[in-house]
């Protein structure tokens, strides 16, 4: 694959130009019958208490814009979410690039409409090695036999662009690494690496303020052995990727057109509409979503089928 180089880089700069849905009056409540009330859902980046934490006032929010009651569903991985999606069960789902591009390489029928927006206005975020700082690795070559932590085989930038990354370099981590660690969530993967399980862990980084390890401190879920609180300075990046595009909101596809304008203009509303809601979800790093388009995530189901082909080489 000549061009996988630039299949990061071209998911990151596609145009964010898709136009709101209209609603149409006449029909605007035909659809309470049938959906008397929705499910949102979330990939498992942190922990189920976080989770609900972060999300309720949200979700109160969206039941008083939206006309019906908004439930909170906290997937145990992210495959539960594309499943949940493709048995209907699931309406709204706030998905990672890699998760949103396996559910449609596996025909779910859903659509994105919004975007998230970092502090500074750009769409993007990175996958990071990070190692601990009084660890003696600075590189991959230091690495070699170690232990690798990794997300959830669906998770963007804690499996699929990992592997792509070490792909390039000529690394297949099953015979590289002495051990490949899944940990489930992004959360998980830190505390793996702080506790000594790994000795490398893949996560997401927006910035040296924005990332889940940032979260995490934050919240003093950190710690060292001599139980004092871990800083971010206790944290080295050995390897950063080439941008990611953030991952969508997206709704069924066959929902009612007025049911989805509705979804899409509250989510679109919820910064002005609910500021401390909305920003209680990023803990006010992110802007107002934009509007997307399914077709935005195209590379990524391109690096998904790719990295499909590198786990069938090793079977």
């Amino acid at each position: 694959m000549n061009n996988r180089r630039h299949i990061l880089a071209g998911a990151a700069a596609l145009a964010i130009t898709a136009p709101l849905l209209a609603i149409a009056p006449a029909q605007a409540q035909d659809w309470k019958a049938k959906y008397p009330e929705l499910t949102f859902a979330v990939i498992p980046a942190e922990n189920a208490s976080g989770v609900v934490e972060r999300y309720q006032p949200f979700m109160d929010y969206l039941s008083r814009t939206i006309g019906v009651k908004v439930n909170l569903r906290v997937a145990n991985d992210y495959a539960a979410v594309i499943e949940g999606q493709r048995a209907g069960n699931i309406h709204v789902a706030s998905y990672g690039s890699a998760s949103f591009a396996r559910a449609r390489i596996i025909g779910v029928k859903v659509d994105a409409f919004a975007l998230d927006v970092n502090g500074d206005g750009t769409t993007g975020y990175y996958s990071v090695f990070y190692v601990k700082a009084d660890s003696p690795y600075r590189s991959l070559e230091d690495l070699k036999g170690k232990n690798l932590g990794l997300v959830d085989p669906n998770s963007t930038s804690g499996n699929n662009v990992p592997r792509f990354t070490l792909d390039q370099k000529g690394i297949d981590p099953e015979a590289y690494f002495g051990k490949v660690v899944m940990a489930g969530s992004h959360e998980n993967a830190v505390l793996a690496l702080t506790q000594g399980t790994v000795d490398v862990a893949a996560n997401a980084w927006n910035a040296d303020d924005d990332s889940y390890l940032t979260r995490m401190l934050s919240k003093n879920m950190l710690k060292k052995p001599d139980g004092s609180l871990m800083k971010y300075s206790d944290f080295r990046i050995i390897l950063k990727s080439e941008p990611i595009l953030n991952g969508p909101l997206a709704y069924l596809s066959d929902m009612p057109a007025d049911l989805k304008a509705t979804i899409a203009k509250a989510f679109f509303d919820a910064a002005k509409s609910d500021k401390a809601a909305f920003d209680r979800l990023s803990d006010g790093k992110n802007m107002p979503w934009a509007p997307a388009k399914t077709e935005q995530w195209d590379k990524m189901i391109e690096l998904v089928r790719f990295v499909d082909t590198l786990r069938r080489k090793r079977s």
